[in-house]
């Protein structure tokens, strides 16, 4: 089974990191890392950069089980990489953070959280940051 972990360079991402890494060492289990987007605009963030994919895949290579980070720039949204991602492989569960925001910027914004709640295949596990 596999621990899948969407990624991103905030303190959200971050947590869902630390837990997926805590999970997937207590049980043994394999570790994928994804961080994925659509690309090609500037204001996405989401995309990480060279520097933070180095750091998390350092990191991963220091774990004791098999752990890997993928990262998707190809068209497709977050989402739809992380549905296709379940859908390959045997995900034991999703994690994924969360980030506070208010009920208008809730109603306003949707929610990325939510629907891959309500869409994927397997339990998810939704962390806040520290």
């Amino acid at each position: 089974m596999t621990i899948l972990v969407a990624y991103v360079a905030r303190p959200e991402g971050r947590a869902a990191l630390d837990k997926g890494i805590e999970i997937a060492t207590r049980r043994g289990e394999r570790l994928v890392v994804v961080n994925a987007g659509p690309g090609g605009r500037s204001e996405d963030d989401s995309i990480v950069n060279g520097y933070e994919v180095e750091r998390v895949e350092e990191r991963l290579a220091t774990l004791p089980i098999q752990a890997e980070f993928k990262q998707f720039v190809r068209g497709k949204s977050a989402i739809e990489e992380i549905q296709e991602m379940v859908a390959a492989l045997q995900v034991s569960v999703l994690v994924i953070g969360l980030r506070k925001r208010s009920p208008v910027g809730k109603l306003l914004l949707g929610s990325m959280a939510q629907e891959i709640l309500l869409t994927v295949d397997c339990p998810v596990l939704a962390v806040k940051a520290h």
